[in-house]
This record gives C-alpha cells, structure tokens and sequence, in this order.
C-alpha cells in the first residue's frame, strides 16, 4: 500500500533507495488575467530560479511558459525539490517518452507529458478531475433544454466562475452513480473509445429471483436488437423476496446496455447504480456530491487510454 501523501515529498533515504510519489494535491494558483491564460510570455529566467518564488509573480502559472522539471515535479505534489532532482538523477522521469537525467531541464506543463516510474503525472493546472455521484431522476447533460434537473445544475457555480467541465460519457435519467467530469478532452474522447475497453461495473436490483443459470448467459452474451452483448464478471449478491441484486461488469458503451441485456433475459431493471469506472470507484459518496479524482486514479486512467 502507498504510505500517506507529504506536501514535502519523502524523507532521504539515500541515493539507492526509491522515493514514493506523493499523492498530494498542491495549491491551485491564484491571480491569474484571462489575457495572461490566451498569451504566452517571454521567458524571464528570474520567474523560475529554485529560490525563492515568494512574491505575487512568482506564484502565478503562466500557460505556454516552461518551468524547470523538478519544479514541475514539486508543483504536481509528487515530492519536494531536491526530492525530485534525486528522481532525475537516478534515472526515474521521463518527458515525451525520453529519460532526463538532466538537472534544469525544462518542460512545457501544457503540453509534454512527463512520467515518474513510469506513472504518468499532471502537470498541467488547468486540467480538472472529478467524481460526481449522480441522482436518480437527473439528466446527464450540462445544460437542459428542458429545465429540467442536469449534471449541470450541480456544477452551476463552478461553470458560473469560468471553470469548463464537461461528463465523460452518459448515465440515463433513472442510472445513479458514478460519472467522471473534467475539462480533458483527449481523455474523455479515449474513456470513451470502444478500442480501449474501459470497463464499468454496475449494481442491479432486478424484479425475480435469480438463477446462477443467469451468470453463465450473460458471460457468453446475449442477442439484442443491435446485436450480441456480454458482461465480463456477473456476481449474484443477493436475492430476496422477489427480487435480486447483481454486480455486472462489461466494457460496452451502447445505450441502456445494462437495462437491455437483463430485460432480455427475463429480469427487469427495477434500480441501476454505476459503481465503478476502471479502477476509480463510488466508495460511499452520497448522491449529488462530488470530489476530485487523486493522483493514482489518474494515473490509472491515463495508463489504459495509453496516455
């Protein structure tokens, strides 16, 4: 198990010994014109000395500006400084697939993609992650053209603010569950790629008890209007007095999936919940809260979209 997250990266343990990455997210930064976000600045070399950064100026992000690669590092919470000069030294980060072994090296946080241990890290500030545990009876859509009850009403002040968020794929109006948000459109374009088969795993409550029958034809697949579907792992939790609750899980992406291929085989969809997106779970989230992905579920999803 990873040890805890440290703002200050972890303790030296000589030059042989592996550092852990640090999972803590650092501050966002403050005071930054929308002009300076559109604009790249020339490169003022006193901007990004490793001393002191105390002033205003020195805590601002300034997208298409480089800054050194350890800080970059520090400033991503992976560790401290010197912390992360020692992982350069040894070998341990990569930018745009290549080895820097290099002190100083610098990197553009908007666009190279660095690595440490073979982890891909976020860099870049502007790019947001969420889970958002939707309702039941709410539309997956950002604005409702109806006025009716959306994703979006939740997020209202955030996007109110300027913040850009967007669902990577769609829950329908009576799925709870799990629903990623975010501002990253290549990695919601590739979660949502049949290619790389991101698996989803639900929880039905279906009307009638359930036979261990029923496991063996959702696993070999099952004929639907649009064609054959089948789940991955099917589990029967529980049955009780009528009804029956499973665990699915499956990779498909087609509408309704679930609901259809249990209609199918006899078993109505009384309540659906999305629990799981690969390795990013629901946990217990209440319905309607929201809370930002950590830094090893990204890295998780980052690693199956080959990011």
């Amino acid at each position: 198990m990873t040890p805890p997250a440290r703002r200050d990266g972890t303790p030296d343990r000589g030059k042989d010994k592996p550092f852990f990455i640090s999972y803590a997210k650092p501050a966002k930064k403050q005071n930054v014109t929308p002009e300076e976000l559109r604009s790249p600045h020339p490169l003022e070399d006193k901007w990004w000395e490793d001393g002191d950064d105390s002033s205003d100026e020195g805590k601002q992000s300034r997208a298409g500006a480089s800054v050194r690669l350890q800080k970059a590092l520090a400033q991503a919470g992976v560790a401290s400084r010197r912390h992360a000069e020692v992982m350069i030294e040894q070998g341990r980060v990569e930018v745009n697939g290549k080895i820097i072994t290099q002190q100083g090296t610098r990197v553009n946080p908007a666009v190279d993609v660095i690595r440490v241990d073979g982890s891909r890290i976020n860099v870049n500030e502007e790019h947001e992650y969420f889970v958002f545990n939707k309702p039941r009876g709410v539309h997956s859509t950002m604005n409702d053209e109806l006025d009716r009850t959306s994703v979006g009403s939740y997020v209202a002040e955030r996007t109110a603010s300027g913040q850009r968020l967007f669902h990577v794929g769609r829950l329908d109006a009576d799925t709870e569950g799990l629903l990623l948000l975010t501002n990253d459109g290549e990695l919601a374009n590739r979660l949502t790629h049949p290619k790389y088969r991101v698996s989803k795993t639900y929880l039905a409550t279906v009307l009638g008890e359930v036979k261990p029958a029923l496991v063996r034809t959702l696993k070999e697949g099952i004929e639907l209007d649009d064609g054959p579907a089948q789940a991955d792992y099917v589990q029967i939790v529980d049955v009780h007095n009528g009804q029956s609750l499973l665990r699915i899980e499956l990779h498909e992406g087609r509408k309704h999936i679930v609901r259809r291929m249990l209609k199918a085989a006899g078993y109505p969809v009384q309540r659906l919940v999305r629990t799981k997106v690969h390795t990013v779970q629901l946990g217990d989230m209440k319905p309607g809260s929201m809370r930002a992905l950590n830094s090893a579920e990204l890295a998780s999803l980052y690693k199956v979209v080959e990011m």
